[in-house]
């Protein structure tokens, strides 16, 4: 395939956007080569500057579960952009989002929108805090909830540890709030709660981890979690942006039958728009501003065009349940595919998947954590994707990634992809 537009657009786009791009992730660093410059979407499919057509596993990194350009969703955002893009002004909408959203996902009674997944991580650690009147917060290794400072930690060198900025600009005074665990370690979890006894205020987690690849929880950690928390005066906070209203209508809380007591939402919630938004029970949300002394705010919170398109995609969601069934099977069907031909071609590698989430680890060890993601062979990453964009296939430019499957693949465009990893692991 050809990308010279591609490449164009870059060039130019790096004279004015720091590193050519909105989000670095875009900018290929990890796999090398030029980023692909997206002209439009329909369904499953990308179309770049170029005029290829590329079967698309990021689908917005999880928001497109019914496809790009779903009619329903595009029909609402025009119908109400006719009438104003944004008020600063409360409107009928977001009650009536906020209604779904609270019938659909267990052990919520209200809910507050924002404008994306780190804001509303970053509004939730704030109203645990306040809650509690403690400061610590537990957050996992691999775990992403966004850029705020609290999350930006790295690992210290021992398994009891304060944390380290991860980034310039995070000050040591942040990072000393934040306590570092081990995803799927239950014990690491517990020592950081023993040597740092009511000073925890929450922990946070992913609980399917997407931003290591995809990680399921072993059987017993987020149940483990839960109960440490309980015992602890910890508030529980589930990090669904990423599987929220995906693995299940409830999310994770209602595929594991688990409760937490603050949930973050985004994605799939804005049918594409920008939309974040937490949720908890009604006296820990009621400790919010107006009615409590946290404060939270944004000018274009609950803005009428991401309402619109979040309130489409949720009752489409609602009315067709059978979806998440559908997106298991599709799931499982395209991950035994590449298992087949993986092993066919003596590649050495492991598949993770839950729901409609998968991820391709070139390792032969189980991938339970950000430590064993890490020991994945990064060179046959690189040339899987660039190998699968090749032949007209859009995963992650990233081994650290989930894929994301959307209803609108089709079982045809399974069976092209398997082809495609086929064709290109005999060339590892």
């Amino acid at each position: 395939m050809l990308y010279t537009r591609s490449s164009q657009l870059f060039a130019e786009a790096e004279k004015v956007i720091p590193g050519g791009v909105n989000s670095p992730v875009r900018a290929f660093k990890a796999v090398g080569g030029t980023p692909i410059f997206v002209k439009s979407a329909k369904g499953a499919y990308l179309y770049d500057e170029d005029g290829n057509r590329l079967i698309d596993y990021i689908n917005s990194w999880g928001p497109m579960i019914l496809g790009h350009a779903y009619e329903p969703v595009v029909q609402a955002v025009i119908e109400k952009a006719k009438l104003g893009t944004s008020f600063g002004m409360p409107t009928e909408l977001e009650t009536q989002i906020a209604a779904l959203a609270v019938s659909m996902v267990p052990n919520i009674d209200k809910i507050r929108f924002v404008n994306s997944g780190t804001e509303a991580c970053m509004s939730a650690v704030r109203l645990a805090r306040g809650f509690t009147k403690k400061d610590k917060i537990i957050k996992f290794a691999g775990c992403y909830h966004g850029h705020s400072d609290s999350f930006l930690i790295q690992a210290g060198s021992g398994a009891i540890t304060f944390g380290s900025p991860n980034s310039p600009g995070v000050t040591a005074g942040t990072a000393k709030d934040t306590l570092l665990a081990k995803y799927n370690d239950l014990e690491n979890v517990a020592a950081l709660i023993e040597a740092n006894k009511n000073e925890i205020a929450a922990i946070i987690v992913e609980p399917v981890a997407g931003n290591m690849g995809c990680i399921p929880p072993n059987k017993g950690f987020l149940e483990g979690l839960r109960q440490l928390c309980t015992d602890n005066g910890i508030l529980f906070i589930f990090d669904e942006v990423m599987t929220g209203f995906r693995l299940a209508a409830g999310g994770v809380q209602e595929l594991f039958n688990i409760n937490a007591d603050i949930v973050c939402f985004g994605k799939v919630i804005g049918g594409g728009l920008p939309v974040g938004a937490f949720a908890a029970r009604e006296e820990i949300m009621n400790y919010l501003a107006p009615l409590g002394p946290v404060y939270q705010a944004g000018t274009l919170s609950g803005n009428p065009l991401a309402m619109a398109a979040g309130l489409a995609m949720l009752q489409a969601l609602d009315r067709d349940r059978a979806i998440f069934q559908r997106l298991e099977e599709k799931t499982a069907y395209l991950a035994a595919g590449m298992e087949k031909v993986l092993k066919a071609n003596n590649v050495i590698f492991t598949i993770n998947r839950i729901g409609s989430m998968v991820s391709v680890h070139f390792d032969a060890a189980p991938v339970v954590d950000f430590q064993s993601a890490a020991k994945g062979d990064n060179e046959t990453f690189k040339k899987f994707f660039h190998g699968l964009l090749q032949e007209g296939i859009y995963i992650a430019p990233s081994a650290y990634e989930t894929w994301f499957i959307t209803d609108a693949l089709s079982y045809e465009d399974l069976d092209f992809t398997i082809q495609a990893v086929d064709k290109v692991s005999k060339t590892f």
